[in-house]
């Protein structure tokens, strides 16, 4: 059967057991925070002359706090890894959805980065979880999360299946050290969603993607050894940092603009957005530059820090949560990553469950998640 109305049906956020505010850092690395401006972080966000862009006039306010606005991170624990917070996404948004594995006939897994170096997670987590249909990986860096909605709707719509499982995770903690001043404002985590039919005028009505090549000197892999010898892989920054803040602004207006005619509506009709907070000016910078209120997003990076693709999940997570997007409510997502691509979505929301709370199952403290005040811009 071919389906018209194809979406999110349920949403699930897993994050790990180890919570890092700035004050573990102040008190394990005095001296490292001291000298901080003289580190990767800082050299990576930092500027040498006036700012030229939107970007990075949007960072100036951060630059005199040498955690650039980052307050909290999640890390893995022991005995935690990607595929452990991918298995408690999956099954909470499969319970979420009231499916069972049974209901569903693929698995997209999206992991920065899989567990094994040179083979992704997708056969992994399908033989952790008993599953028996078709699983694969895809990857586009910081952009999976509108990649992987947009293909799972498409295949879907197609009719080639009823109920696809996405599963995106992040664990940054896995390739830096603790002591390299980019982890402070990265984190861990994993999100889920299931896409299915919806109601009729529901679901993903129009998407715009673009690769990121421009970004392709910010990142890189290195392979080393760890104390056993054993590879490991540790992320290394690069010399293009500046192209960020240099092609932010154009790759936000070619994907946001580009979703909306797809989707045959305005920027002005979109009720509430969505954007990949991987800084904590990112949600500030995109509503300039799209020229919309900033009541009309929110902005997770106080509380979650860096954690990639997953970003996007839990933004949509708490904003249905906070009940800032509602049923048929237009909404607009946007993600984008160095080397992989910058995607937006369209998509008229449906009537979503969501998984259980990762905040109560990891923090006594979670009402001040909910303080909404503090989840927006």
């Amino acid at each position: 059967m071919i389906y018209s109305s194809v979406g999110i049906r349920s949403l699930a956020l897993s994050l790990p057991s180890i919570k890092r505010t700035n004050d573990y850092y102040i008190e394990k690395y005095p001296e490292l925070v001291a000298l901080a401006e003289q580190k990767s972080f800082a050299r990576f966000f930092s500027l040498t002359d006036t700012p030229s862009n939107e970007f990075d006039r949007e960072m100036l306010p951060y630059l005199s706090d040498p955690f650039r606005g980052t307050t909290e991170r999640w890390v893995l624990g022991s005995g935690e890894s990607s595929l452990t917070l991918e298995y408690r996404a999956a099954i909470d948004a499969l319970n979420a959805a009231k499916l069972s594995l049974e209901d569903v006939e693929l698995i997209i897994v999206a992991s920065v980065w899989p567990e094994q170096i040179g083979f992704g997670n997708a056969a992994f987590l399908a033989r952790q979880l008993g599953f028996q249909g078709a699983a694969w990986n895809i990857d586009a860096t910081c952009g999976s999360t509108p990649v992987a909605l947009q293909t799972a709707c498409a295949l879907v719509k197609a009719g080639e299946y009823r109920n696809v499982l996405v599963v995106i995770s992040c664990t940054y903690s896995r390739f830096f050290d603790d002591d390299d001043t980019f982890r402070w404002f990265t984190s861990d985590g994993a999100g889920a969603f299931v896409v299915g039919s919806l109601e009729p005028n529901q679901g993903i009505l129009g998407t715009k993607t673009v690769h990121t090549g421009a970004l392709c000197e910010v990142l890189f892999a290195e392979l080393t050894q760890d104390e056993q010898k054993n590879p490991q892989i540790r992320m290394q920054t690069g010399k293009g940092a500046k192209a960020l803040g240099q092609t932010a602004a154009e790759f936000l207006r070619q994907c946001c603009e580009g979703a909306v005619a797809a989707a045959g509506v305005t920027l002005e009709q979109i009720d509430f957005f969505l954007f990949n907070t991987p800084t904590a000016w990112i949600a500030s910078f995109c509503t300039h530059i799209l020229g919309i209120d900033p009541k009309r997003t929110i902005n997770l990076y106080p509380q979650y820090a860096n954690i990639g693709p997953v970003l996007t999940v839990a933004n949509l997570y708490h904003a249905a949560q906070l009940g800032k997007i509602r049923e048929n409510d237009l909404v607009l997502i946007y993600g984008s990553g160095a080397v992989g691509v910058a995607s937006a979505n369209v998509m008229r929301w449906g009537n979503v469950a969501l998984g259980s709370d990762p905040l109560n199952k990891n923090d006594s403290t979670v009402e001040a998640a909910k303080n909404k005040s503090f989840l927006s811009c």
